[in-house]
């Protein structure tokens, strides 16, 4: 009895219905009557009563269902697992992500992956501010999604996945925590918190040193910890800028995130390395596509919708 015809029998058993089990395996039921009298043949014995209304198992049916059901269950585990290896579907996935609501996509995606790749393991951490592309680079990350602009020769840009309002991190009890907004001219009237670890032109983006104007922006004291930042900020040292979902995940008493109405949005992508580009980041990326996808859609647009690579 060839597999085909192992699966047909079994799907029969299953579906007990001709039509049904023709649809499920995308062949004709003339095609599934074939191999069932040709096995019946072989056997020597009726496998199903087909009557016009019913098919039911017949008892020596039932010994070969169930004899047949172990060894076929293996035999599809075992094509699975040589189709997972030769794709480099097996081993390890270790994926960084840079706040909060980074991770969630991260582990939504993740949980999607594993279901459709289960012999490949994924591990997930919080990217750090300080050299965020070092574990890109020394290979202990495979995929990092974080803040965006990254422009480096060794590192790919993947898609952008979604991007989110910008808001001004300030103290509670400063003048512009009784705004409804502010503006990008603003910075230059209070010391601006900045992180250091990033590239320059990443810095000149999210924390620039002159308005839009040409006003100078005055600067505050430096950190590499988002929560040294709001710190900082609580203690009245200075405003930081941030993604306006900030507010959802690192509320706190002593600060206030106020909205930008002209300043652009922060967006989010995924990276990886330039020699990293291996058949299971290329799924894991794809996933991750799907899943942002899935969420902008329920969120009825929301932020930008992810755009492939």
């Amino acid at each position: 009895m060839e597999l085909r015809e192992i699966e047909i029998f079994l799907a029969l058993a299953e579906e007990l219905h001709f039509g049904r089990t023709a649809d499920r395996l995308h062949v004709t039921p003339a095609r599934v009557s074939q191999a069932i009298k040709k096995q019946e043949r072989v056997i020597g014995a009726e496998l199903f009563k087909r009557t016009s209304r019913n098919v039911q198992l017949t008892p020596i049916g039932k010994q070969l269902r169930d004899g047949l059901a172990d060894g076929y269950r293996q035999i599809q585990e075992a094509l699975a697992a040589a189709a997972a290896a030769g794709q480099g579907m097996i081993g390890e996935l270790h994926i960084g992500y840079a706040t909060a609501w980074c991770g969630n996509l991260i582990v939504a995606a993740t949980d999607t992956f594993r279901t459709r790749h289960p012999d490949c393991q994924v591990h997930i951490y919080e990217s750090p501010m300080l050299d965020p592309l070092g574990p890109l680079r020394d290979g202990s990350r495979d995929l990092q999604l974080i803040e965006l602009p990254i422009d480096e020769p060794d590192i790919v840009n993947g898609p952008v996945l979604f991007s989110e309002p910008r808001a001004l991190v300030v103290p509670a009890d400063h003048p512009f925590a009784e705004l409804e907004t502010v503006s990008m001219e603003d910075l230059a009237d209070a010391p601006l918190i900045t992180i250091t670890g990033q590239p320059q032109y990443f810095l000149d983006l999210h924390y620039p040193r002159r308005t839009p104007n040409g006003r100078r922006i005055p600067r505050g004291p430096s950190t590499t910890a988002w929560q040294e930042v709001l710190a900082l900020v609580g203690a009245g040292k200075g405003v930081s800028p941030t993604s306006a979902r900030a507010a959802q995940y690192y509320s706190r008493p002593d600060i206030v995130y106020v909205p930008f109405r002209d300043a652009p949005p922060v967006e989010y992508g995924l990276l990886w390395s330039a020699t990293g580009n291996i058949p299971k980041v290329r799924a894991f990326v794809q996933t991750v596509l799907e899943t942002a996808a899935v969420r902008t859609a329920a969120a009825g647009g929301g932020s930008a919708a992810p755009k492939s690579p």
